[in-house]
């Protein structure tokens, strides 16, 4: 196992927030913006368990970022030149207990928050809230982390993108319907989407490290190949859900964010090399924030008229 490069820890407020990741919190805002959105039509909305589940959702997705940048470089898949990664542990020095400590005093507020949210509407809640940061440890963490499987992109999509949406919508509303289930879909499967992009681009490191990721079994083409098929499953059940009455004509507005998309197949299909490969993944993390926030303001729209 490799030590950090750095024998002092620097407080520098950015390397703390590149410890965030924050290009993927755009997978927690999302869905909670969404969901609470959706809610509107049936009654008022209420901003304290908005605001409480906005931001126990992103502090679970910067706990499960802390918690895979921890087990990487225990496990020696995390050096100096690693791409992509926060590097706080290998480039900056912070202690890697500290950064694991950090990650356990998020959830406990997540926790905390959600307490408040089960006392305001279901403590059904709980269970579910105590899966979603469970399974944010086990991503990277544990005998057998999910993130070194092929399994990963499915778990991100249903628990960051399907969980979310419906957990903001029941919080407002006490229920689930057809609606809300068939409109978190195409969230799940571009959340799917960036988990795929990055193991992309990180395929030839892990595979040298013994991960055995989709992209992995797929090999770099089929990758690419899958992660076209998930864009344009994604738009086409947005358009889908028009033609079924979930949706009006509005969500068309998504299409606005194609061209992000489009950007990331590109990048990914000229190069292979992890550095030159950057772009396409931040290009893919854009798509799913330019979808989420464009289909936010389709479904304001239609509601306000």
């Amino acid at each position: 196992m490799k030590k950090p490069t750095s024998s002092s820890t620097s407080s520098s407020w950015h390397i703390w927030w590149r410890l965030l990741r924050p290009h993927t919190l755009t997978a927690s805002f999302v869905p909670v913006s969404v969901g609470t959105v959706l809610s509107l039509s049936y009654g008022r909305l209420d901003w304290l368990l908005f605001f409480a589940m906005m931001v126990a959702s992103i502090l679970i997705q910067a706990a499960t970022n802390m918690f895979n940048e921890y087990y990487d470089y225990k496990r020696g898949l995390d050096t100096a030149d690693s791409v992509g990664i926060g590097g706080a542990i290998v480039r900056d020095g912070i202690p890697p207990q500290k950064v694991f400590n950090l990650a356990i005093a998020f959830c406990i507020v997540a926790i905390l928050l959600g307490v408040y949210i089960c006392q305001m509407t279901s403590w059904i809640l709980a269970l579910v809230g105590l899966v979603s940061i469970f399974i944010g440890y086990v991503y990277t963490g544990g005998p057998f982390p999910i993130a070194y499987t092929p399994f990963g992109e499915l778990t991100a999509g249903i628990f960051m993108g399907n969980f979310i949406v419906l957990i903001s919508f029941y919080i407002q509303t006490g229920t689930v319907t057809g609606k809300s289930v068939f409109v978190s879909i195409p969230l799940a499967i571009l959340i799917a989407g960036i988990l795929l992009a990055n193991n992309i681009r990180d395929r030839v490191g892990d595979q040298e490290r013994g991960r055995k990721t989709l992209a992995i079994f797929l090999g770099h083409r089929g990758a690419v190949r899958l992660l076209t098929t998930l864009f344009l499953l994604a738009y086409s059940w947005t358009i889908l859900g028009i033609f079924l009455h979930f949706t009006s004509a509005w969500v068309l507005i998504v299409l606005l964010s194609l061209p992000k998309a489009v950007t990331a197949i590109k990048g990914f299909s000229d190069s292979s090399s992890p550095s030159k490969m950057m772009p396409a993944m931040q290009a893919t993390a854009q798509t799913n924030t330019l979808y989420g926030l464009l289909l936010t303001i389709g479904l304001l729209v239609d509601f306000w008229l």
